[in-house]
């Protein structure tokens, strides 16, 4: 019998695909979900599933794990994308299994990435959640109490994965070079050291471990039917330095905190190097433009009125985009944030109201302006005085707005960049003529 090449088995699926484990006795890592007595092995073992969510990094087995209980609760297994599945098509394959329940077939939903999803569409999962008509398994790298609807999440149930050790990984690279799934019908020839180095430099992704296994057989030479891997094999397949940066851990933190700093201190070079470190290291661009966005209001705010519209646009465009492409979007928005004149005023007002504002709730709304819609409101003298600015000559009225306790109290004070010269001169005009015809 001839021995068959390495190069002539079928390798159209990727091998991380190839080597999905298949049941919960080939799924690695996750011990405190699914090792002996713990509650979500019972759960799948007992067919007690109800909808939940998994929230870990990338390359740990959620998508495998949804598959595993779909396969182990004999449930037809659907999955969606946030990119190419409308509200319409939720709603189609809602309604069908609707119908799969009346004939005693249970449907689970697998969301993959489900924090991609729109409030609309989370939406409309929500009534098949409820009735039982589906189990709905999300999947998210990001925390779900910020990005999945309340009204969803407090249906589910929250797993957290955790990130993969390389000692789990390493038996999945084991297996792969075993098993006939992956280059069990091969002689590869690779030590137990370069395995390591592979499983070590994952950093916890199992699909990124196998992923380069597969390149680094794959360039490997082969002769009269061996495949020898080499360390030469393996440097050049991993060239690409591993960043460090956990978005799950302090290190995204710090490396956020990086990158707001830099823009404040007005620091472009600084603040591009962080995003950079930050995207090229699979950070979700959608998350970046939203702390640009928030960074527009309260480090520029009224200094210049632009750097909202800009973060507003670039977060746009990066839902549009998505990465690689919305990279330029990003580094555009977080140059023009670090050239921007920076005030901290409408941040350090609100703060300043917020104080008042909780100490004192229960203060009333001055009467002058309430609004007064019943002949009961406007005998106990509810808007009784009021001036319609605009029918006013200068547009400006003397009436006080505050509750009488906090008359006269300030929290606005314009700071002395960009724009907000000008504003402080309008305010100091503002209340010029108001002390004016006050005293008048």
């Amino acid at each position: 019998m001839e021995q068959e090449s390495l190069f002539d088995i079928p390798t159209n699926e990727p091998l991380a695909s190839r080597m999905r484990p298949r049941n919960l006795n080939e799924f690695v890592g996750q011990k405190h979900l699914i090792g002996v007595n713990k509650l979500l092995r019972k759960m799948i073992l007992a067919d007690r599933i109800s909808s939940m969510i998994f929230w870990g990094p990338p390359g740990v087995g959620k998508t495998t794990l949804a598959r595993i209980i779909a396969h182990e609760t004999k449930s037809k297994f659907i999955t969606f994308s946030a990119v190419t599945s409308g509200i319409k098509e939720i709603k189609m394959v809602m309604e069908e299994a609707d119908q799969n329940k009346k004939l005693g077939i249970k449907t689970i939903v697998f969301v993959d990435e489900i924090h991609r999803f729109n409030k609309a569409q989370q939406d409309a999962f929500l009534p098949f959640v409820e009735k039982g008509s589906i189990v709905l398994i999300g999947a998210t790298t990001e925390n779900p109490s910020f990005e999945i609807n309340s009204a969803l999440l407090s249906r589910c149930r929250v797993f957290v994965l955790k990130e993969l050790a390389s000692d789990d990984i390493l038996v999945l690279l084991k297996r792969a070079i075993s098993d006939e799934r992956g280059f069990g019908k091969a002689k590869v020839n690779i030590s137990l050291d370069d395995l390591k180095v592979i499983a070590n430099f994952a950093n916890g992704d199992a699909r990124s471990a196998l992923t380069t296994l597969d390149m680094i057989i794959t360039n490997a030479l082969e002769k009269e039917g061996i495949v020898t891997v080499t360390k030469e094999n393996i440097l050049e397949c991993l060239t690409k330095k591993t960043l460090l940066y956990d978005k799950n851990g302090e290190e995204h933190y710090n490396i956020i905190s990086a990158l707001h700093k830099s823009m404040r201190n007005s620091d472009p070079d600084a603040a591009v190097y962080w995003l950079a470190r930050m995207l090229e290291a699979g950070e979700d661009p959608i998350y970046i433009a939203r702390r640009i966005t928030r960074f527009a209001s309260e480090d520029i705010g009224l200094a210049d009125t632009n750097a909202l519209n800009v973060a507003i646009n670039v977060y746009q465009a990066c839902h549009f985009i998505g990465m690689p492409e919305c990279n330029v979007h990003l580094a555009e928005a977080v140059i023009y944030m670090s050239l921007a004149p920076k005030s901290n005023t409408c941040d350090v007002a609100y703060q300043r109201a917020s104080a008042d504002a909780k100490k004192m709730l229960a203060e009333p709304v001055p009467l002058v302006i309430r609004n007064a819609p019943t002949k009961l409101m406007e005998d106990l003298d509810y808007g009784k005085g009021y001036i319609y600015a605009h029918d006013a000559q200068d547009k400006l009225t003397t009436m006080e707005c505050l509750p009488p306790s906090l008359a006269g109290k300030t929290y606005y004070e314009p700071g002395e960049q960009g724009n907000e010269i000008r504003f402080k001169q309008r305010l100091e005009q503002i209340k010029e003529w108001k002390k004016k015809h006050r005293q008048g």
